[in-house]
């Protein structure tokens, strides 16, 4: 008769498993800090996913991001309630403006023209309905 399974022990990622998190979340905190840097590269969306891939790599790195005081406010602000910041906001929707003057200058088909003109609505719809909140709000959490 075999002894019961050790559900903790099954229950933690194998090490490749954990390298494999932890080497995605710090990829992800790189394109983050330089989304931060860049203006047509968006920073949170990349932080947001690096803590997900910390929680299952590494909580001591998740808290880390967490508690940065630079990279982690946004990432709290979304995990609460989805708050978008208005600054992240008018920066998404600047972004998206140009996209679509962009592709409407352009000389892509008009199928491409529409279905991207489409998928940006679509974007600044989900954008502008999440909640709002100032960054130093989101610090109360």
């Amino acid at each position: 008769m075999q002894p019961p399974p050790d559900r903790d022990r099954d229950a933690r990622p194998s090490s490749v498993v954990r390298l494999g998190w932890l080497a995605a979340g710090w990829l992800l905190v790189g394109l983050g800090v330089a989304g931060l840097i860049l203006p047509v590269m968006p920073g949170t969306v990349f932080l947001i996913l690096a803590a997900a891939c910390f929680a299952r790599g590494s909580p001591r790195l998740e808290t880390w991001l967490l508690e940065h005081p630079r990279l982690g406010p946004t990432v709290k602000a979304w995990r609460s309630d989805g708050a978008i910041p208005l600054r992240g906001k008018i920066a998404a929707f600047a972004g998206m403006s140009f996209s679509a003057v962009l592709i409407m200058l352009s000389t892509a088909p008009p199928i491409a023209v529409g279905a991207t003109l489409a998928l940006i609505v679509i974007g600044a719809m989900y954008v502008g309905t999440r909640p709002s909140r100032p960054m130093k709000d989101s610090t109360d959490d």
